[in-house]
């Protein structure tokens, strides 16, 4: 542990009380130890104690306690080990629970009595063969699902990522049909992704069509539907699944709205049926909130650069916002995730900017953007 950082945070922070300093050195050794130092952006020599030493001088001396009482009590850190757990419940709790019903209507039965029935048990297996996992990003980690679930889940059935050719779709089919026996379609479409604050990314509607991630790989199934006709490896009318590891309610929630809307009035949408589950559903406690977090919000207020928004215009538009003070859609998360923080986060957390346009912005736990 760096005690030359601790000793310039005591400085930082004026800790003249021995007992106080010695206090807060072992939660910031314990924290840095156990979560903060694991941030993927982090360095040797530049990690968790450097990182708050730097970004708690940028503010007045006067706003430096609740600056620290921010990170010390309201900051969320889901760690490398934490979304592990989430991605290995994903089948068990997720899946297995859906198709296990799905068997039990097939032979009549109650879905506890599945696996003490020869013909639930087969329908269950054909449901899960016929069933694609699909990647929406890097985040959604499929190489450590398909690893947690070798055994259950085959190669043919995880798609890393959701850009997929003609011959890919192609080679499905025919492994599919390999495996299956019979009809070469799949029934059940999983989309997989780490972490969803608002719900935009994924779908949206601003009056000019539908847009987002899920609007692409609808696009997509059209698309390779129309060239391939029945080789096309994904039935008609199949059920898709949208689910996130991590979720907020504020995005469950709009992506319940949207969903709904669009099942009534998209009528170039490829799926039937469609369900949403999370993982870990973020409680709506978690965000900034008046009169709790006045303290906080008013230094996302006071220490903003309006530069981070002119950066970031056209993607924040996509939100109807004028500013950026409060993250991405305004979600105010005071939340990290160990591969990256999501620009929903508060950007005190994680913005960096010159300064030109208000004050100058230092990061505690740097953002990778792929937006500007």
């Amino acid at each position: 542990m760096n005690l030359l950082g601790l000793r310039l945070i005591a400085n930082i922070m004026n800790w003249t009380d021995d007992g106080v300093a010695t206090a807060e050195y072992n939660w910031l050794q314990l924290a840095a130890s156990v979560k903060y130092d694991g941030y993927s952006d982090f360095r040797a020599g530049s990690r968790f104690i450097e990182s708050l030493a730097t970004w708690l001088k940028q503010f007045d001396p006067e706003d430096r306690q609740t600056a620290y009482d921010f990170v010390k009590h309201r900051l969320v850190y889901i760690s490398n080990a934490e979304m592990y757990r989430v991605i290995d419940a994903f089948f068990p709790e997720t899946v297995t629970p859906h198709f296990r019903r799905l068997a039990a209507e097939q032979a009549g039965i109650r879905p506890h009595e599945v696996w003490g029935n020869s013909d639930a048990v087969a329908a269950f297996n054909q449901i899960l063969r016929r069933s694609l996992f699909v990647g929406m990003s890097d985040g959604s980690r499929i190489d450590i699902l398909r690893r947690a679930n070798s055994g259950r889940i085959s190669q043919e059935q995880v798609l890393p990522m959701m850009n997929i050719g003609i011959e890919k779709w192609k080679d499905l089919g025919g492994k599919l049909k390999e495996l299956d026996q019979g009809d070469e379609h799949f029934e059940h479409v999983f989309l997989i992704d780490d972490f969803t604050a608002s719900g935009t990314t994924f779908i949206r509607n601003n009056g000019d069509g539908w847009k987002g991630k899920l609007r692409k790989f609808n696009d997509m199934v059209v698309t390779a539907r129309a060239e391939l006709g029945d080789a096309f490896p994904i039935a008609e009318g199949y059920a898709l699944h949208i689910h996130h590891y991590v979720s907020t309610s504020q995005a469950r929630e709009a992506l319940v709205e949207r969903v709904e809307q669009a099942s009534r009035e998209w009528h170039e949408r490829s799926y039937g049926s469609i369900a949403i589950t999370e993982g870990m559903l973020l409680p709506p406690s978690l965000r900034l909130q008046s009169p709790t977090d006045d303290a906080v919000i008013a230094l996302c207020e006071k220490y903003y650069d309006h530069w981070l928004f002119l950066r970031l215009k056209e993607h924040a538009g996509e939100a109807g916002q004028t500013d950026f003070k409060m993250g991405y859609a305004d979600c105010a998360l005071p939340l990290v995730l160990e591969h990256n923080t999501p620009n929903n986060a508060i950007p005190l957390l994680w913005a960096e900017t010159p300064g030109e346009h208000g004050h100058r912005m230092q990061p505690l736990f740097r953002r990778r953007d792929r937006h500007g």
